[in-house]
């Protein structure tokens, strides 16, 4: 069984959301937990609220990095934060995957400089799932890289395929251009020129797709600069919750009896669009799965990031993605050589 390495510190509603949601993951799932931060602080709010710990080890560190501080410092100052500690331990190979919902640039510099890219990936890239009407879509890069080559949109369509395939289970995933339109002549010279090599790959390129497309689901991964991405990644969360308000006030009015009726209907919308039901974005490009869970992310949250870590260690994901970069580079060679 995987080992997952949880920073018990991360995040608006730490240590006690991120106990319960690794207390439930022990149990459910069998995982074994190493928890960094403070020992005797983590086992306070366990006595406080009867959190079991069996199951779990702490690393102690009595560092926190603060949201606030700039992303470098994860590797200078923070040095010794429940973070930085937690991806020195899944370097060292104290175990199999990290989940934190600790700032998001020190997490992506972290794994960058700690845990180190795989071979031959350019840039780590943020990758939510995100639901369609026709099941569900990785986004990439969400916000790590505001300034992207067109060959680095290449390999983000790379790794999102293999995660697709492998961790979703999606045969054959279509990746998507994000485009201000579907003609191959349209966009900026960074989507004009990643559409030609898209177009060249072994991936099953559908083209250009435009942001109210998205949605459809036609494509499983959808690929764009961070700028781009990480706008998309807050529109559609934001449209999730005007959802959630407007499906209440549509059904406030029809009186229990229809309430009741559409009820199981409306709780599988919610579900549907609940950024808690994945657990977090995986950060495609590190040798070792790392997840980021949602600042705000409750115990059903971090159990469901422990639990897409397990499967991301399962699944072979890192091995998967260097899998597909050895076959495209061998793939170049050969048309190098004609």
């Amino acid at each position: 069984m995987a080992t997952v390495i949880v920073d018990a510190f991360g995040g608006d509603r730490a240590p006690l959301e991120v106990l319960k949601g690794c207390e439930r993951a022990v149990k459910e799932l069998g995982t074994h937990i190493v928890l960094t931060g403070s020992s005797s602080k983590i086992k306070e709010c366990a006595a406080a609220n009867r959190i079991d710990l069996a199951g779990m080890e702490i690393e102690h560190t009595d560092d926190v990095f603060d949201i606030h501080d700039e992303p470098k410092e994860i590797i200078k100052s923070g040095k010794d934060s429940s973070m930085a500690v937690g991806l020195r331990l899944l370097a060292e190979g104290r175990g199999d995957a990290f989940v934190s919902a600790g700032s998001t640039g020190a997490l992506v510099m972290g794994a960058t400089f700690i845990v180190k890219r795989i071979k031959g990936i350019k840039r780590v890239a943020p990758a939510p799932v995100l639901p369609t009407g026709k099941g569900c879509f990785v986004l990439l890069d969400a916000g790590a890289n505001v300034e992207c080559r067109p060959e680095m949109l290449l390999q983000f369509a790379v790794m999102g395929s293999a995660y697709m395939e492998k961790v979703m289970g999606v045969r054959s995933p279509k990746v998507g251009l994000l485009n201000v339109g579907a003609e191959d002549t349209k966009g900026r010279e960074l989507e004009i020129e990643a559409y030609k090599l898209l177009k060249e790959s072994e991936l099953d390129f559908y083209g250009n797709i435009e942001a109210r497309d998205v949605p459809g689901g036609d494509c499983h991964v959808v690929v764009t600069d961070g700028f781009t991405g990480n706008i998309v990644l807050k529109l559609y969360e934001g449209v999730a919750s005007l959802f959630g308000e407007k499906v209440k006030w549509l059904f406030s009015g029809t009186g229990k009896l229809g309430a009741l009726f559409s009820l199981g209907r409306i709780k599988s919308f919610r579900k549907q669009m609940d950024y808690r039901e994945t657990g977090g974005s995986v950060l495609l490009g590190v040798r070792k799965p790392v997840i980021k869970a949602h600042g705000s992310s409750d115990s059903y949250a971090f159990f469901n990031a422990v639990k897409q870590a397990q499967k991301c260690v399962d699944e072979r994901i890192t091995a998967a993605i260097e899998e597909y970069v050895s076959g495209m580079a061998q793939t170049d060679k050969e048309q190098d050589n004609v």
